[in-house]
């Protein structure tokens, strides 16, 4: 396989229950819920996604040819020392983080954690999974470490899943033009539904990727 990279970046994770924890953040290019341009964006089944995946063209991205020149590659960003965390993301990382990628990656040091919508399931040899749920698009990773919601969506409100087997739930906020009140809809929620946990996108409150 040749794998796809939008960009490659080594940040600091802001959100859920990995926040606040150094990370190389691995963006795979491509996504099976939206195609990334604008022209399709009344059509697609996600319709407020606000990453941009499409291409190779970011910092840090390009296509590699072997499971171990992507390892390389995402082992150059690490600084030294600590324990090396990689967060697959995208778009949709599952559509191309396969068994020998995990392979590659766990071979350079790396614990590895996924951000996926779920509509694809895990393989095995992840160290973490956050499932992010998006509109009617249908689940099939119906288990993992986080499952983090953005809300609200009218057609995937959080009843809808809160009986999935999930380490940890989490509310987060819909960014755009309507942020604070969807923050304070997610927090008036969370009070009455304690199974859910308020999840804030801390690197946007600092100005950082």
């Amino acid at each position: 396989m040749t794998y796809s990279v939008k960009e490659t970046f080594l940040t600091v994770q802001g959100e859920g229950g990995q926040a606040g924890r150094v990370a190389v953040f691995l963006r795979f290019a491509g996504c099976n819920l939206w195609s990334g341009l604008e022209r399709d964006r009344a059509r697609a089944v996600c319709q407020f996604c606000d990453t941009d995946f499409v291409g190779t063209d970011g910092q840090g991205g390009g296509k590699f040819a072997s499971p171990e020149s992507l390892a390389a590659h995402v082992k150059a960003f690490w600084p030294g020392g600590g324990k090396p965390l990689v967060v697959c993301t995208g778009g949709e990382p599952l559509l191309q983080l396969d068994d020998a990628a995990i392979a590659a990656l766990k071979a350079a040091g790396f614990e590895i954690a996924v951000e996926t919508n779920g509509t694809v399931e895990a393989p095995a040899g992840l160290d973490w999974i956050c499932v992010s749920p998006k509109s009617t698009a249908l689940l099939k990773q119906l288990s993992g470490d986080e499952l983090k919601l953005v809300y609200p969506q009218a057609d995937a409100m959080p009843d809808r899943f809160e009986g999935l087997s999930f380490k940890a739930f989490r509310l987060q906020p819909m960014d755009g033009p309507q942020q604070m009140e969807n923050a304070k809809a997610a927090f008036e929620y969370c009070l009455a539904h304690p199974q859910w946990r308020l999840s804030l996108q801390t690197h946007k409150w600092i100005g950082v990727d």
